[in-house]
């Protein structure tokens, strides 16, 4: 048994199949399926069960899957920190993030960080879900994860940086760009571009809505905040999206962006596998995120101007 094999198996596990894996490692199936025979002539039990459509581990594949998975996390971290000792301004932090991400709440942290650790190599990936995202955490192959902030998961630590407000986003000549403001209940009528499917914030909104007896109607679905903001100024749908640091409110130009009240805010933030166990390099990284976005919050203003004065239809 050697701690190969043990990659590939959990990578199996993970992915459900002996042909992605092999894909993804350069290799044939037949050597991916021979670190698995290995384990299992060791072990002395069926680790994997064969489907039509792949693999999925056994009761006994799964215990070995858990502790393989932690120990390779924990060996891992422990060869990073090893490098960080000697280079202590070194090293490398990988964190699941986007585009939309780094536009909106990271910009001035990493100019911030890239000043303060020049040597520190930075890799961002984009992680399709949330539970991509805790199981990268789990396996040791990121660092930090930023996510909006949802229920509790084994295994993964999450940390609030900041709560965002809900806004309707709308164009400038809809009837309701005219409001200065828009509770739940002057949702109840109105078709909305609806948040990522099966999102953390699209549950939060629906939920939070639900509070006050309002149940959204959807007729459109988008991957992201940004692109549910450019249908709304485009005028093909409104959308109630969180009010993400660098919007302006209610908006300027052709997109309206009206603050909708008692609406409980989202909040997002990081998750990591355990904070304690992040190297030097990850946790200044986080440290400096959450610090810019306190200093922004410190000074952005309460309030905004108003839009240009309109008659409520």
């Amino acid at each position: 048994m050697t701690l190969e094999d043990l990659r590939v198996f959990v990578a199996v596990c993970r992915a459900g199949s002996l042909s992605a894996v092999a894909r993804e490692l350069g290799c044939t199936q037949s050597a991916v399926s021979q670190h698995v025979k290995r384990l299992e002539r060791e072990t002395g039990v069926a680790l994997l069960e064969r489907q039509p459509r792949g693999v999925v581990p056994t009761r006994a594949g799964r215990l070995l899957e858990t502790a393989a998975a932690e120990g390779i996390s924990g060996l891992d971290l422990a060869v990073r920190q090893l490098r960080d000792l000697v280079d202590g301004h070194s090293g490398h932090v990988r964190v699941a993030t986007g585009a939309t991400t780094v536009r909106h709440f990271m910009s001035e942290a990493l100019v911030t960080f890239r000043r303060r650790h020049p040597k520190v190599n930075l890799e961002f990936r984009t992680v399709s879900s949330g539970r991509g995202s805790f199981d990268a955490l789990a396996d040791g192959t990121l660092d930090l994860a930023w996510i909006t902030i949802g229920p509790p998961v084994r295994g993964i630590e999450q940390r609030p940086v900041v709560e965002l407000p809900w806004v309707l986003a709308v164009r400038s000549d809809d009837p309701l760009a005219a409001h200065a403001s828009l509770d739940a209940a002057g949702l109840r009528d109105v078709r909305l571009i609806r948040l990522p499917p099966n999102s953390t914030s699209a549950t939060h909104l629906d939920a939070t809505c639900a509070e006050s007896g309002v149940r959204l109607a959807y007729d459109t679905s988008v991957a992201d905040w940004d692109t549910a903001l450019l249908l709304a100024e485009l005028g093909v749908g409104r959308a109630v999206v969180p009010a993400v640091p660098g919007l302006a409110v209610p908006g300027n130009g052709e997109l309206r962006l009206v603050p909708l009240s008692g609406l409980r805010p989202l909040p997002v933030g990081w998750a990591v596998r355990r904070w304690d166990a992040l190297s030097p390099p990850a946790r200044s990284f986080a440290a400096t995120v959450a610090e810019q976005r306190r200093q922004r919050l410190a000074v952005s203003p309460r309030t905004a101007p108003p839009p240009p004065s309109r008659s409520p239809a």
